[in-house]
């Protein structure tokens, strides 16, 4: 394993120690909103705290951009930290969630790990050496029809405005594929892509540290990834679709006959 994805796994386990420890108090809890539909608790805060500790004590001179803290410092090298996606669903003992780290290399996704605490299921990433899960490789799906697919999705609670269109790209899947899920933690949805659970995903209005580490599992699972044009640009447009080749092109035209700018 690269001593830099080594260190994220470390950081990793010590925000999923955080996050395990606190599950069994929910009430406890401090928290507080954010936004409709966005929750922070302090859960959320100590564990980026154990993370960004953790990456800054091995590196000291590296850039971080995470969800609690926003960005800080200036390097060819940035750490993309989402502490807990899924903290709505952790504020409730729904057992859905993670831990989400990246790191780009001059825009280039290079490490990723996302750890689920509650089935100490680790995956990771390094650019070029393939996708793992708790050390063994895994591979997206190989089945090659949409009506056989299970598709992943997230429902735009930050996006109010694209739910019409979403709401049609729902109702257009839904006959046409094997079955739609909406677990609500799009690090882990991206992960099981990888890992081959799902055949594609889709989200929109997602922010970059819910996608960084699980674009680059995909990518290294054999998967492909690409905002709503089929371009690379999810990280900055917030929309994302994902999956293996052939899923993946056939739910890109679905999204894409609902969100063309005519």
């Amino acid at each position: 394993m690269h001593p830099m994805l080594n260190i994220a796994v470390k950081a990793a386990r010590r925000a999923g120690n955080i996050i395990n420890r606190a599950s069994q108090d929910l009430d406890l809890l401090t928290v507080r909103s954010k936004s409709h539909n966005e929750f922070v608790s302090e859960v959320d805060h100590a564990a980026e705290q154990a993370i960004v500790e953790t990456l800054l004590a091995a590196y000291p001179d590296h850039a971080i951009l995470a969800e609690e803290r926003g960005r800080q410092g200036h390097s060819d090298y940035v750490w993309i930290i989402d502490p807990l996606d899924g903290t709505t669903n952790f504020l409730h003992g729904f057992p859905q969630y993670a831990v989400s780290i990246a790191q780009s290399h001059r825009g280039v996704l290079t490490h990723a790990v996302v750890y689920d605490p509650t089935r100490n299921e680790l995956f990771t990433a390094s650019r070029g050496r393939g996708a793992f899960l708790n050390d063994r490789r895994i591979r997206v799906s190989r089945r090659t029809k949409l009506a056989e697919a299970l598709i992943g999705t997230g429902f735009p609670f930050r996006e109010l405005s694209f739910l019409e269109p979403y709401l049609k790209i729902f109702g257009d899947l839904l006959p046409r594929t094997a079955g739609l899920r909406r677990p609500g933690s799009a690090a882990l949805d991206l992960a099981y892509v990888a890992a081959g659970r799902y055949d594609g995903f889709f989200e929109a209005g997602l922010k970059p540290w819910d996608m960084a580490a699980g674009a680059l599992l995909i990518l290294e699972a054999g998967g492909l990834i690409a905002d709503f044009q089929g371009e690379d640009g999810y990280l900055e447009s917030g929309n994302v679709v994902g999956g293996n080749p052939k899923v993946f092109a056939q739910l890109l035209q679905v999204i894409q006959a609902h969100t063309r700018r005519t």
